[in-house]
């Protein structure tokens, strides 16, 4: 089983909105079982939280819902945990990095690094646009499904 941590700053937002349409997505590919994903934060300023409303109305379209989801912390024994610690934007990989204590084994990189257009994913607590967060998360996980086909 791979397994995938999802990285923002807050764990709100981006990350829960990856974490949650990959295994739908893998899931609908029955695919599924190959993959175990969570997500975490850079900051604590979250930390208990749960989803952010647009995130939620954005999976209520899939029909998932993330209610029990909250928002926890990036450790720095999560890198041991974790075969993959997909970042949303390059602040937060640098902040993925520091609590890490770096990255011996080439596991961590922005989701969209993936992609053949790599580039951040902008936060929506910052723009308000959850649409262009949701196309580049759809773009990311479906990039980080066709990585691992046939494995």
């Amino acid at each position: 089983m791979i397994k995938i941590l999802f990285v923002c700053h807050g764990n709100i937002c981006r990350s829960p909105m990856a974490e949650f349409l990959f295994r739908y997505l893998a899931e609908k590919q029955g695919r599924g079982a190959e993959f175990s994903a969570a997500s975490a934060a850079t900051s604590r300023e979250e930390i208990g939280s749960g989803v952010h409303p647009g995130t939620r109305r954005i999976l209520a379209r899939y029909g998932i819902d993330p209610s029990g989801k909250r928002a926890v912390q990036l450790t720095a024994a999560d890198y041991n945990k974790y075969d993959l610690l997909l970042g949303m934007d390059s602040a937060n990989v640098r902040n993925m990095l520091r609590i890490l204590g770096g990255d011996p084994e080439g596991k961590v990189c922005r989701l969209l690094d993936l992609t053949d257009h790599p580039r951040d994913i902008a936060d929506p607590w910052y723009t308000g646009d959850f649409e262009a967060t949701l196309a580049d998360v759809l773009e990311g996980c479906c990039a980080l499904l066709s990585r691992y086909a046939g494995q």
